[in-house]
This record gives C-alpha cells, structure tokens and sequence, in this order.
C-alpha cells in the first residue's frame, strides 16, 4: 500500500506521467515486500517550489508512504532510483530534488484497516 505523491515545478505530458508511473512501480519493489499491483502514484505539475530561494531550475520534492515500519537500507535505494527516474524522464537536476519518507502503521482501504 505504498503511494508517491511529486510536487514539481515543471509541466507533464502524458506521456512523461505514464513514464513515471511505469518507472515508480518498479522502483517501488527495492523495498521489500511492496509491489506496483498495490502502488497509488500522484502528481501535482508546475508547483511553485522555491529552493535555495529561488524557483529558476526545475525542482521536485517526492513523498513516499508505506504501510508498516521503515527500512533505511530501502529508503535509500529509492531515494537514489527516484532521483535517477525524474532526472532522466523530466530533466530535474538530482541536487534540486528532495524525498520524504513516512512509514504509516494504520493504512485504510476498501472499507477496512490494515
């Protein structure tokens, strides 16, 4: 039950958003036990994000959520493969890009918790 929500500040084609969500779902698997089958993927294109101050250079701030307890050897594969994945399909620069973690112990869906 793992979802990746990007604030970025440039636009998405569709296509460069299929990209994305067909990448984030195998990137999903570097930690153990989540799949692309159970993956919700969110996108909020041409946000204003300022970093350093200012907001001249394309720039990307992920979040990632997960049901159950952290993994910091995971965490940090997907960090560097979500850097590799948004560099590569939208020209952000791997410096301007921040990831946040949140391992989640109570997670809802279909009516029920886990």
């Amino acid at each position: 039950m793992p979802f990746i929500n990007s604030k970025v500040s440039v636009s998405l084609s569709k296509e460069q958003e299929q990209t994305l969500v067909s990448r984030l779902g195998q990137a999903i698997t570097l930690i153990p036990g989540k799949s692309e089958s159970w993956l919700m993927t969110g996108f909020e294109p041409e946000y204003h994000l300022y970093f350093r101050g200012e907001d001249s250079a394309p720039t990307a701030f992920v979040e990632v959520k997960v049901f159950g307890s952290e993994n910091k050897n995971a965490f940090c594969a997907l960090t560097s493969e979500i850097c590799s994945i948004f560099h590569e399909v939208l020209d952000i620069p791997k410096d301007r890009i921040y990831v946040k973690y949140e391992a989640v112990s109570h997670w809802g869906w279909n009516g029920n918790n886990f």
